[in-house]
C-alpha cells in the first residue's frame, strides 16, 4: 500500500462544500470520481478539511491511497486536469509515508477574506463590498485578543460533531492592498465549522464602530454562537494552504 497527497485549487461557486453530502454535489465527490474512474478502481479522497458551501480553496490537500502497479504522477495530473470541470485544478500529485493523513497530519491551515468597498463586475464573486469606511486598527486591536484565545466556541456553527472548540490561533490580522482592499489572514491548527467567517463577521461589527475591545472579550467569555456576529457570505473565503511536516513527503 502506497499513499499520495493530492495538491488541488477550486471554486466553491458550484458545490455544496468539500466533504460529500446527500443533497448536492462536493469537491470531495467530483475527484473522487474522477480518480476512480481514469484508475478504474474505486478509490476514497481524504481533505485536509471540510471548506463550506460557496468556499474556494486555492491549495486544498487530499490523500489517497493506491496498492496496485506503479503509475506516473505528472501523467496522471494531466489526465485528471482533462477530466475535471474547469473549476477544479489539479497542481500535484506526490507520494508520502503511508502514516501521514491530509487531514490529522496538518501542522496548520490558513485562510484569507476580502472586503471591498469598490463595485467591480469581474472580481465581486470572489469579494465581499461593504459600504462603510472600516475601522481597520480597531479590527486588527481585535485581532490580537484571538491569539489570546483557545476557546472559540462562540464563533462555532452549532451542533457539529467536533469533541473539543479549542484552538490555537497563530496569526489573524487585516491589510489594506494596493488597490485599496482589505484582507484578513487567519492561521491556526485547526478550524471549527464557520469559524472564519464567524470571526469577520464580528470584527466587521468592530470595524463600524458598533463593537469595541471589551464587547469582543464577552462575546469570547459567553461561549455562545449567539453572542458573536452574522457570518460574513462564503464568497470571499478562501483556503490558502495547508502545511505539514517535511519529513512526511518522499
Amino acid at each position: 500500500m502506497r499513499r499520495f497527497f493530492i495538491t488541488l485549487s477550486y471554486n466553491g461557486k458550484n458545490y455544496c462544500g468539500w466533504q460529500i453530502q446527500p443533497n448536492g454535489i462536493s469537491v470531495q465527490q467530483t475527484l473522487q470520481e474522477a480518480l476512480s474512474t481514469i484508475m478504474r478502481q474505486k478509490i476514497d479522497v481524504v481533505g485536509a478539511g471540510r471548506t463550506d458551501s460557496g468556499v474556494h480553496a486555492r491549495n486544498m490537500i487530499a490523500h489517497f491511497d493506491w496498492e496496485q502497479d506503479d503509475f506516473d504522477a505528472h501523467d496522471l495530473t494531466m489526465k485528471l486536469n482533462r477530466f475535471l470541470p474547469k473549476d477544479i485544478a489539479i497542481h500535484s500529485i506526490k507520494e508520502v509515508e503511508l502514516n501521514a493523513h491530509a487531514r490529522f497530519s496538518a501542522l496548520s491551515r490558513t485562510y484569507s477574506y476580502t472586503i471591498t468597498q469598490q463595485k467591480d463586475p469581474y472580481l465581486h464573486e470572489y469579494k465581499h463590498r461593504i459600504s462603510f469606511n472600516p475601522d481597520i486598527e480597531l479590527m486588527n486591536r481585535l485581532c490580537e485578543i484571538l491569539l489570546e484565545t483557545d476557546d472559540f466556541t462562540s464563533f462555532s456553527k452549532l451542533h457539529t460533531d467536533v469533541k473539543t472548540n479549542l484552538c490555537n490561533v497563530k496569526q489573524a490580522h487585516w491589510a489594506k492592498t494596493n488597490d485599496g482592499d482589505y484582507v484578513f489572514t487567519i492561521q491556526a491548527d485547526r478550524f471549527l465549522r464557520n469559524m472564519v467567517r464567524s470571526i469577520v463577521g464580528t470584527l466587521l461589527q468592530a470595524g463600524r464602530g458598533q463593537l469595541d475591545e471589551d464587547g469582543f472579550r464577552q462575546i469570547i467569555a459567553a461561549k455562545n454562537r449567539s453572542a458573536a456576529g452574522e457570518s460574513a457570505p462564503a464568497h470571499a473565503l478562501f483556503l490558502e494552504k495547508v502545511e505539514y511536516p517535511k519529513e512526511i513527503w518522499i
